[in-house]
Order: structure tokens, then sequence, then C-alpha cells
């Protein structure tokens, strides 16, 4: 039975061997002579306006934390949506259940100030 996966499993080796190859390839044989606009930073053509390191809230995180939750809530129900008449009742309660557990998520969110944006 596994004997299929034989050629994948080549497939992997010798991909990993090849990028392995070329990384060691480049960094022993390349050029390197550093100087000082080459390791300045760029934007946009002019020289920077700010430092480049800046402290963003923890807010903006969580919200994006959020976005992505509910995005791939969204990405799980068009499946879901599809197969909706072979998966059953069975699939249709484990979707509500798995909704329930957004809706209480997001409700704690809301509840905690993660969605207001000052």
């Amino acid at each position: 039975m596994l004997e299929g996966y034989f050629p994948v499993l080549m497939l992997v080796f010798v991909a990993l061997g090849i990028s392995v190859f070329m990384m060691a390839a480049s960094y022993i044989l390349g050029v390197k002579r550093p100087y000082y606009e080459k390791r300045d930073q760029y934007e946009c053509g002019f020289a920077p306006l700010a430092r480049v390191y800046i402290q963003f809230d923890v807010r903006y995180y969580l919200l994006a934390i959020l976005f992505i939750i509910f995005d791939i809530e969204a990405a799980f129900l068009f499946p879901w949506a599809v197969a909706f008449t072979d998966i059953g009742l069975i699939g249709f309660v484990e979707m509500i259940l798995f909704l329930a557990v957004l809706l209480v998520g997001y409700a704690y969110a809301w509840k905690k100030g993660a969605l207001e944006w000052e």
C-alpha cells in the first residue's frame, strides 16, 4: 500500500536536495561586498523619514487574528454548503456546534472591547 508513495517521497528528497545545494552554492560562491547604500533601508527611492521598527498597538494584532479566524470560518462554510445534502443531519449538527463556538468567541471579544478601535 505504501509503495505508491515512494515516487512522492523521492520527489520531496530531490526537491530538498536541490534547494539546499542551490542555497549553499549561492552563499559560498556569492560576491559579498556590502556598502552603505546596499545596507540602507529603501523607501520609494527616498531616504527613510522615520525609524523602521515602529511598535504597533496590541489591539491591531488582536483584530488581525479575529479577522483570520472569521475568514477561516467562511472558508469552512463554503464546502459545507456544497456538500450539505451528502453529509446529512450529523454534518448539520457539527456545523451548528462549530458556529456556536465561533459565536461564543465573537461575543467574548466584543465584551472585552477587542473590536473597538480608538
